[in-house]
């Protein structure tokens, strides 16, 4: 029978604090039994002896370190994991957004799915604005979904779901956007042409121009607060006046500085950029 390997605090220290300082991911006390669990995993799966070991592979090998987060990232989803958020998405936000932008020229729709993770976030969406945009060939929608793990984004680009990951999808959709072939579903062309994806650290600000929705759901939960806080204020910075952000529902913007209305749709928490700063910019342009 093959040894445990047995791990010291302070090699799991150095390695927590690795990952914290490059990807901003917090494993605090209330995880640990979870990560020196997995992390052990990993060291033994890797046939290493020692933490030191998997320190030294991970700062040296960027494959190696997007191995060891796919072992700690749950990665948990599902398509239309939130019923709540994707009514209020349909039926409030969409028609607010095509009422506010039906003169403009060209119409557009920007929304970004932030931890997208293996796309079917991202899938839901698209299937939610394909479905409730009015005259779609007169609009130009761009979705991007971002992800820190390289190995969820190629199940996302891929876009094969097996029947068990489409219980949450009406039979209506799985024909209208989706080919079978046995048990698997592929997504089609023209749900897939909808998406960007790119990999992305959230810890790292990078400006992509500005966005009606953006998605966050179940991912500030893995920083501190004060990266929390930061990351809401750069939401913020990045939606349009009037746009909204969506979140887990056990994550909230309380701790943070930026002034969101809110609104509750069902037992959906969303949070809207007050619109009249796109009427006060109209009108100090105008003067």
């Amino acid at each position: 029978m093959a040894t445990s390997v047995t791990l010291s605090e302070h090699e799991l220290s150095e390695i927590r604090g690795l990952i914290e300082a490059r990807s901003g991911i917090l494993f605090d006390d209330s995880r640990e039994r979870f990560f020196s669990t997995r992390v052990r995993e990993h060291v033994e799966a890797r046939k290493l002896s020692h933490g030191t070991d998997l320190l030294r592979l991970i700062q040296n090998s960027n494959v190696e370190y997007d191995s060891l987060l796919q072992r700690l990232l749950t990665q948990e989803t599902a398509f239309f994991r939130y019923p709540s958020v994707f009514d209020a998405l349909e039926k409030k936000v969409l028609p607010e957004l095509q009422t506010r932008k039906f003169w403009e020229n060209p119409r557009s729709l920007r929304i970004w799915s932030a931890g997208c993770s293996t796309g079917e976030e991202a899938y839901s969406i698209a299937m939610t604005v394909a479905d409730a945009i009015e005259f779609a060939e007169a609009w130009k929608v761009h979705l991007l979904a971002t992800d820190i793990s390289r190995h969820a984004l190629t199940c996302a680009e891929r876009g094969i779901y097996d029947s068990r990951d489409m219980e949450p999808v009406s039979l209506q959709h799985r024909e209208q956007y989706f080919i079978r072939s046995g048990n698997q579903f592929t997504v089609k062309p023209q749900l897939r042409n909808m998406i960007t994806f790119a990999p992305m650290n959230l810890a790292q600000a990078v400006y992509m121009g500005k966005f009606d929705c953006i998605f966050c759901m179940n991912v500030l939960i893995y920083f501190s607060e004060e990266r929390q806080a930061q990351l809401v204020q750069r939401f913020y910075d990045y939606l349009e006046p009037g746009g909204y952000l969506f979140l887990g529902h056990v994550e909230s913007i309380s701790r943070a500085a930026v002034k969101f209305e809110t609104h509750i749709h069902r037992d959906a928490q969303i949070y809207q950029k007050p619109a009249s700063l796109r009427r006060n910019g109209a009108a100090q342009e105008r003067a």
